[in-house]
């Protein structure tokens, strides 16, 4: 059968699932298996968009096909390249906080991270007074909008980066390989479609393999309960930080997050699960923005985990998740980060919060502006999938 391979590779990624070293509940098997189908999905539409002569860009990770943390608050997009060949990104600038590039050497593995060979946001580039542009990325010299692919360039990596979900509004982009505009892929063959199906079972491997090893690269190395100081982010963006820990909540505690409002025009929070991808961030408050989130009066947001309710504006919801990963970015920066800039954290008791909390009666929301605040989540995700 010419799919075997494939469904072997689904076989073994269920292996994978139900092996994890994290699975301690019923949850998070449930978890796993839904993590699975997402990447099932995703690793299929990936193999047929290997298209380096005649590419396009395809959406790398979204709400129902998750992985390697991905954040809330970004719409991820990749095209597979060759680095001898010349390539035309045209598009349109919408409003979101960030629109930034990256070109890597190959993608993540099990036992490795792609380098990062090019990495720079919107402000490197010119862009018309009608937000129109065109980007060229080959193997010819660096000048005005044209960018140098280095040997080894693999994949073009886009992503548009929403602080304020309810204002901000996606762009337009666009990919062709100058050489082959105009022309027509060689028709598919039974040999490609082989091929195809062998690739998305490796795919789908990697993909799974990769991000649970993953974390104890970055974040099992540290004491739980804890952040680390802002850094530059691994194999991110170079205006990119981010600081990030694992976390363990009985529900009779709470954790307190403090940090101060940046000037960095993105600044964002989320949870993980054990699987390494974001909870649920349509249905419950699970990541904020500073736009979203309340600052307190002496310029510092203050953050709440917890499995209970605590009718505060800035609760992050555990939703069932008693140990699992946390993480703030800061993007577009324009300077470097230091301790001063990063996160206090503090696990209290769930009832010492109002005690705890220095701005309590101010930070609190009732039940119906909660409900409020979920409606728009649900509006904003779906208007940002349907562009």
């Amino acid at each position: 059968m010419l799919t075997q391979p494939f469904a072997d590779a689904i076989a073994e990624a269920e292996k994978v699932i139900t092996g994890a070293k994290h699975i301690q509940d019923e949850q998070d098997l449930i978890e796993g298996y839904d993590y699975l189908a997402g990447s099932i999905q995703a690793s299929l539409m990936l193999a047929w968009a290997y298209e380096r002569d005649f590419p396009y860009f395809v959406q790398s990770t979204g709400p129902y096909t998750k992985m390697g943390l991905d954040n809330p608050d970004a719409l991820y997009f990749h095209s597979y390249i060759r680095d001898d060949a010349e390539y035309v990104v045209t598009g349109k600038r919408g409003s979101t906080t960030d629109l930034s590039f990256q070109v890597l050497n190959g993608d993540y593995s099990p036992v490795d991270v792609p380098d990062s060979l090019a990495a720079f946001d919107d402000r490197r580039i010119d862009i018309d007074s009608h937000g129109e542009f065109e980007v060229r990325f080959g193997p010819g010299p660096a000048g005005p909008n044209y960018f140098t692919l280095a040997p080894g360039s693999a994949m073009l990596v886009v992503r548009e980066v929403y602080s304020d979900w309810d204002s901000e509004r996606r762009g337009r982009i666009r990919i062709r390989r100058e050489d082959t505009t105009g022309t027509a892929p060689p028709p598919r063959t039974m040999d490609t479609l082989t091929k195809r199906y062998g690739v998305a079972g490796k795919i789908l491997l990697s993909r799974l393999r990769t991000f649970l090893a993953f974390p104890e690269w970055f974040y099992l190395n540290q004491p739980v309960n804890t952040m680390n100081e802002p850094r530059s982010t691994p194999g991110g963006l170079a205006t990119q930080f981010s600081s990030a820990g694992h976390f363990e909540l009985a529900e009779d505690r709470a954790m307190i997050i403090t940090v101060p409002r940046s000037e960095a025009p993105y600044q964002g929070i989320q949870l993980g699960s054990g699987w390494y991808i974001s909870t649920d961030y349509i249905n419950h408050q699970t990541s904020l923005t500073a736009e979203q989130a309340r600052t307190d009066p002496d310029g510092k947001i203050r953050f709440v985990l917890a499995e209970r309710d605590p009718g505060l504006a800035n609760w992050l919801e555990l939703t069932g998740h008693a140990r699992g990963y946390v993480q703030i970015r800061w993007q577009r920066l324009s300077r470097d980060l230091g301790p001063e800039d990063g996160p206090q954290v503090e696990v209290v008791g769930f009832d010492e919060l109002p005690k705890r909390l220095p701005h309590y009666e101010r930070s609190r929301v009732t039940q119906q502006e909660w409900r409020e605040r979920i409606a728009a989540r649900q509006a904003a995700v779906h208007d940002r999938m349907l562009g």
